[in-house]
Formats: C-alpha cells, sequence, structure tokens
C-alpha cells in the first residue's frame, strides 16, 4: 500500500511537470508526453526535426524542472573524442589550461545531456557518447566520471549531407525513442509563437519555472518501482511478440502497403534490447494513465518512436524513410490483431 501510494504521488509529479513544460513549450503535446515517458523509462532519445523548432528549449525545460544539470555540445567535422572531456585555451598569463568538458563537467549532477547535430561528429566520438550512455560512465585525468542520472538526447543534421557520418545500426538501436520535433499546424500556437513576445527570450521564459518538479536522482529508483509495480498480461506479450515478428518478416504475415514491394522493405527488424525498451516504455505509458496493467493503446502509443530507428530498410526505401516508416508502424498496429 505505502508503494502504490508513493507511485500515485510520483505520478502527480510527474503529470504537473508536463504541464508545466507545456506551458513553457507550446504546440509540442505529443513530443513532450514522449519525452516524459523516457525519462521515466531511463531511456536515451533521438530527435528528428528541422532547424529552430524548439528542440533545444525543450530539452532546457525539462531539466530545469528536473532540478539537474544541462549540457550540451555541437557537432562538427573536426569534432574529436577529446573534446568532450576536456577544453585547453591559454589565460591572461600565456599560461596553458585544461577544463573539463562538457560530458563530464557537472559530474553526477548531470540530468540532461544533448548531443546537436551527432551526424556532423566522427564515428570515434560517436562511439565514446555510446559508452557514457550504454555505461553512464568515461574515463579522463586518470579516473572514472559515473553519471547515474544522465539521459542524452541527440538529434541529426537531415537536410545538409556534406561531412556527414550517419549513425550505426548498434548506435541508433540505443536510443529508447526518436521523436520527432515538427512545427505546430494550429494556427493560435504558430501565431502565439511567432508574435507573443513572451517566446522571444527563451531565458526568460525559463526563469517561470520555480522549483524543480520532480527529483532527477529519484528517477532510477522510481523507473524500478514503475517496472514492478505494472502488469503485462500473456495476451499483450503475444501480441508484442506478433509485432516483433511482424518487424522482420511483414509479407510473411500478409502485411501490404501501397506502392511498396513489402518482401523487399525489410533488411532487419528490431531488436531483442528494442522491444525490450518498448516494453518498458509501455508501463510507464499506462503508469501515467493510472492503470497498474498495459493496454494496446500503451503499447501503440510507444510504437513508433520505438521502432522507426530500429527497422532497417533495403537501399530502395531508405532514401524515403521519414515516410514509410509511418506508415510501416500504421500497417503494424492495424493487421496484428489486438488482444
Amino acid at each position: 500500500m505505502a508503494e502504490s501510494q508513493l507511485l500515485q504521488t510520483a505520478r502527480q509529479h510527474a503529470l504537473e511537470l508536463e504541464d508545466v513544460v507545456n506551458k513553457v513549450v507550446v504546440g509540442q503535446k505529443e513530443a513532450v508526453r514522449l519525452i516524459l515517458i523516457a525519462l521515466h523509462a531511463r531511456g536515451h532519445v533521438l530527435l528528428e526535426g528541422g532547424v529552430g523548432v524548439g528542440k533545444t528549449t525543450l530539452l532546457r525545460t525539462f531539466s530545469k524542472a528536473l532540478g539537474g544539470a544541462f549540457g550540451r555540445i555541437e557537432g562538427s567535422v573536426d569534432l574529436m573524442p577529446n573534446d568532450l572531456l576536456y577544453s585547453a585555451w591559454v589565460n591572461a598569463d600565456g599560461k596553458p589550461v585544461i577544463d573539463p568538458g562538457p560530458l563530464i563537467n557537472h559530474g553526477e549532477d548531470t540530468a540532461v545531456f544533448f548531443f546537436n547535430e551527432i551526424n556532423r561528429a566522427r564515428p570515434q566520438v560517436q562511439s565514446l557518447l555510446l559508452r557514457a550512455m550504454a555505461e553512464r560512465s568515461v574515463e579522463a585525468f586518470g579516473k572514472e566520471y559515473h553519471f547515474p542520472h544522465m539521459v542524452v538526447f541527440a538529434d541529426r543534421n537531415a537536410v545538409e549531407k556534406e561531412e556527414t557520418f550517419e549513425l550505426s545500426a548498434a548506435a541508433r538501436d540505443r536510443f529508447l525513442f526518436e521523436i520527432n520535433i515538427s512545427r505546430p499546424t494550429d494556427d493560435a500556437i504558430r501565431r502565439q509563437l511567432i508574435f507573443d513576445p513572451a517566446f522571444h527570450d527563451v531565458d526568460q521564459l525559463l526563469s517561470t519555472i520555480g522549483e524543480p518538479l520532480l527529483d532527477y536522482q529519484q528517477l532510477n529508483a522510481l523507473d524500478h518501482d514503475i517496472q514492478r509495480a505494472i502488469f503485462v498480461s500473456p495476451e499483450i506479450e503475444n501480441y508484442v511478440v506478433r509485432l516483433w515478428d511482424a518487424s522482420w518478416t511483414p509479407h510473411e504475415l500478409g502485411i501490404e502497403m501501397p506502392d511498396i514491394y513489402v518482401e523487399d522493405l525489410v533488411v532487419a527488424g528490431a531488436s531483442v534490447r528494442g522491444m525490450s525498451a518498448m516494453v518498458r516504455a509501455a508501463k510507464v505509458a499506462a503508469w501515467l494513465d493510472g492503470r497498474d496493467h498495459v493496454l494496446p493503446d500503451d503499447i501503440h502509443t510507444v510504437l513508433l518512436p520505438s521502432m522507426t530507428h530500429r527497422v532497417f530498410l533495403s537501399p530502395v526505401y531508405e532514401g524515403r524513410r521519414e515516410q514509410i516508416m509511418p506508415q510501416f508502424v500504421r500497417a503494424l498496429r492495424d493487421h496484428i490483431a489486438t488482444p
């Protein structure tokens, strides 16, 4: 009973945080909910979206509401792994100075780390970030730095293709979600963002957030409690396994898509890690909706962001991934019978 009350209180705090973020970053309710799920499922996130749609503002808002430190680095072709760990400069006396880099600067206080345009960084840099994501630690200055509470967010430059290095399959699989941050379509919200001076000064906007609404240091333990408390029925288990099979061999299950030869569409489907992560996220979605069991709707909430970056398409279709993957996931959802 005490644990149930603890989870109820934590859920209320999470929903309060969601409400505050939606007031600061308007027009992104679906993305805000998915990021909230990822934070509670302790999963890293790939962000998709154009320039200037509010990705950094969204992450800074979450970071401030969590009370932890926010780290950031910009991807570039000349970025080296050591640039994540330290920065060297010359002071006024002409002496070299070495400071901690953006990844280790805040140490265990890091709640959110944002790698902007990760595909501009070379594979060596991406590999170092992968270790930090997987092990939540790196070595620098002869010691090991730990980030037990850190969640990594990264976005890709999807417009300029020169001097970019796409993430490997292993790298993409380390991210729980790929979330699209698109420009709002609601006319009132668009006018608000363009003409309301309150949304022109990000620092002033963030100053409206007072005390942290969640304790980032408690999220690991809270995730453990959520995963134990939310029930997945055998029927839902069977449904998830059928979705998994369909992600690998959709043609064998009779799935069809307009203007696509489905038998040649998929090179590789979702991984074991990916399906496990999806179930973890679905449990958090159920918890946020006030239930102690997972429904098909919870699976559907996290299906696209969990799978869109984990299904690898044949080269003839890869260039149209952005259009094909939502269709593909909808086809899985509509074709596989729900319990």
